[in-house]
């Protein structure tokens, strides 16, 4: 026996009686049948369903036999619950684009606002021309006020309902499992308590039709014939009710038995004239075959001679149907009940047809909202596993980051400690760079001094070169301004300048020692680049007296011309003054400034002659 986990519930909701089975799937593929029970309940309302009625005794009907199934499959038949046949246009292979054009088509054809239901549909066939214009598709309806109430009921009680569909597309279904139409046009007529369904199978084509007549019609006639209750009528009906044969068949004896059989007959004469409506329809608007054969079920098909009677008039075979032959019973099924409920069992053996696959029709009238909460039930446990997949991944990822947190701790500590040795030595690095950085610079700057080294030797070279050798010096300066002075001015200052040395014409020029006292530091730091070189002379003139002057002039004018026309001086007006009263013979005295091309600052230099002095000066004393 298979497990409780495979176990399916299949619930029939007629209108006057709930049917129940429990299936199973066998190893080999069998559709099983394992416990059955029904449940009759009464309402005395011809026009609705007592839906209050109806899921009181569901509830008690799955409780009290004890149903182990918690997945469940409910056909509901009634008023409350039927089918449609529209024709939709072929516009589309899409199925998207097909559904909304069967929405549209359906708002036309249901009877009630579409948001007051609920519906499925199925394409049923697009016959066998592919250029086919139209297609045939079946609407199953039901209401949202069983709906909903139906599958509170179904999973108060601990069940979880798996599929809602019509009864008469439920016995549609069991009808194919068992051949019935697969080769000539067969019809199945289901005599319920308050609608009789009547269902064609004629090959891939179906028509269903719901008729209100039924046995609650023959119930309320009698009791209006008897003058009695529907309860008393019902039990009347039960005990003396048969379809009365009619024309030279012998009355009973009983007259109560010979009118309620004549109030069946005139009532199941209604049912005939309906079917024959029925069969009009479906071979006028389907195109469909000839009937050559009919099926009974449901409750009320079994009074006696029903069969006989429908066979009469309509002139085809009539029996029951037997929905079993795809069905195995278990070994515990009581057969004999089974025998006389054996009419009840084509919706349910339908339903779990469905369940397992084995169906044309697959239809769901479960409320949208009922099917994504059970969507949502399915993916579940797929949730909760991530959710602890999740909780399993955060809680390794905190354990190791705790056991890592510990080694990051000891390990930066460590490099803090490392860190800290290497400031030093970092530290002690900068200052060595920084100390090295000074002293490249004093370095720069004395190489920058020693590439102008030879500056003054090539300039004084080049100077003499244009001195005329009667022409010497004593006293050569650099200054930032021309200083030309009266000879008058210079025989005051005797005392403070050297001699002249005819010698020093020979050599060319001299100069003074520097001087390296504060105050000439001070102003020599606060004068600006030096431009003019300022010179003081004398002029030897080998000539006698008369023509010493005019010799003398003509000697200073070519050196003053000289002086010019060279790339080392700027081109002014001569600023020459001469003095010949010093000497009575060949010596004037002469005074010159002229401006340079680049103006000298002579301070780096200075500064670098008196550094070397005080390190001689140093280098002395330690020897």
């Amino acid at each position: 026996m298979a497990k409780v986990p495979d176990l399916i519930l299949c619930v029939d909701i007629g209108s006057t009686c709930i049917k129940a089975a429990q299936f199973f799937s066998a190893p080999n593929g069998d559709l099983v049948l394992e416990k059955f029970a029904y449940q009759e309940f009464t309402s005395d309302s011809e026009d609705s369903d007592d839906v209050d009625s109806l899921l009181h005794a569901l509830s008690e009907l799955i409780v009290s036999n004890q149903f182990d199934a918690r997945a469940t499959y409910v056909s509901v038949s009634g008023q409350s619950s039927f089918t449609r046949f529209i024709k939709v246009p072929a516009v589309s292979a899409d199925k998207n684009k097909s559904r909304e054009i069967i929405g549209y088509e359906a708002k036309q054809a249901i009877p009630f606002p579409l948001d007051e239901v609920v519906w499925d549909s199925q394409i049923i066939s697009a016959g066998d021309d592919a250029d086919v214009s139209e297609y045939d598709v079946l609407l199953a309806i039901l209401k949202n006020e069983v709906a909903y109430p139906l599958v509170d009921c179904i999973e108060n009680i601990g069940n979880e309902i798996k599929g809602i569909e019509v009864s008469a597309t439920a016995a549609y279904n069991a009808a194919r499992a068992n051949n019935v139409g697969s080769e000539q046009c067969e019809m199945m007529l289901n005599i319920g308590g308050k609608f009789s369904s009547l269902i064609f199978l004629d090959g891939s084509n179906i028509f269903i039709r719901s008729i209100p007549i039924a046995g609650l019609t023959i119930t309320q006639q009698i009791a209006k014939e008897f003058n009695i209750s529907i309860p008393e009528a019902e039990e009347l009906k039960r005990r003396h009710g048969f379809v009365a044969l009619g024309g030279a068949y012998e009355e009973p004896d009983s007259e109560v038995a010979a009118t309620v059989s004549k109030i069946v007959r005139n009532v199941m004469t209604r049912l005939h004239a309906e079917i024959n409506r029925s069969i009009n329809i479906y071979r006028a608007s389907q195109g469909g075959r000839k009937p050559e054969k009919l099926y009974l079920s449901g409750g009320s098909s079994i009074l006696a001679f029903t069969p006989r009677f429908f066979s009469e008039k309509l002139r085809i075979p009539v029996e029951y149907f037997n929905p079993f032959q795809v069905v195995t019973l278990d070994e515990n099924i009581d057969q004999e009940l089974l025998r006389d409920t054996a009419h009840l069992f084509s919706e349910l053996i339908g339903l779990a047809l469905n369940h397992i696959g084995h169906t044309p029709l697959s239809i769901s009238l479960i409320p949208e909202p009922v099917r994504k909460q059970q969507l949502f039930k399915i993916k579940r446990p797929y949730f909760y596993a991530t959710c602890i997949a999740l909780l399993v991944y955060l809680g390794i990822t905190y354990w190791t980051l705790v056991n890592q947190s510990g080694d990051i701790q000891m390990k930066q500590q460590k490099i803090e400690r490392e860190l800290a040795a290497k400031r030093k030595v970092s530290s002690s690095v900068q200052n060595a760079y920084n100390n090295f950085k000074s002293l490249e610079g004093e370095y720069s700057k004395i190489t920058d001094m020693l590439k102008y080294r030879e500056n003054w030797i090539v300039f004084f070279d080049r100077f003499q070169k244009l001195v005329p050798d009667n022409i010497w010096f004593s006293k050569i300066s650099i200054d930032t301004k021309a200083k030309v002075e009266r000879a008058s001015a210079v025989k005051k200052k005797e005392t403070t300048e050297v001699a002249p040395d005819p010698g020093m014409a020979r050599s060319g020029f001299s100069f003074g020692a520097p001087d390296f006292s504060m105050a000439a530091q001070k102003k020599e730091e606060l004068i600006p680049a030096k431009k003019w070189l300022n010179m003081e002379g004398y002029i030897f003139i080998e000539k006698g007296r008369d023509v010493k002057l005019q010799e003398a002039n003509h000697a200073a004018s070519r050196f003053s011309s000289g002086l010019q026309t060279s790339e080392l001086f700027i081109e002014t007006d001569p600023n020459l003054i001469q003095d010949d009263s010093i000497y009575d013979y060949n010596i004037t005295e002469f005074r010159y400034s002229i401006e340079l091309q680049k103006p000298i600052n002579s301070k780096a230099f200075t500064d670098l002659i008196r550094k070397k002095a005080g390190d001689k000066s140093q280098q002395g004393k330690k020897d």
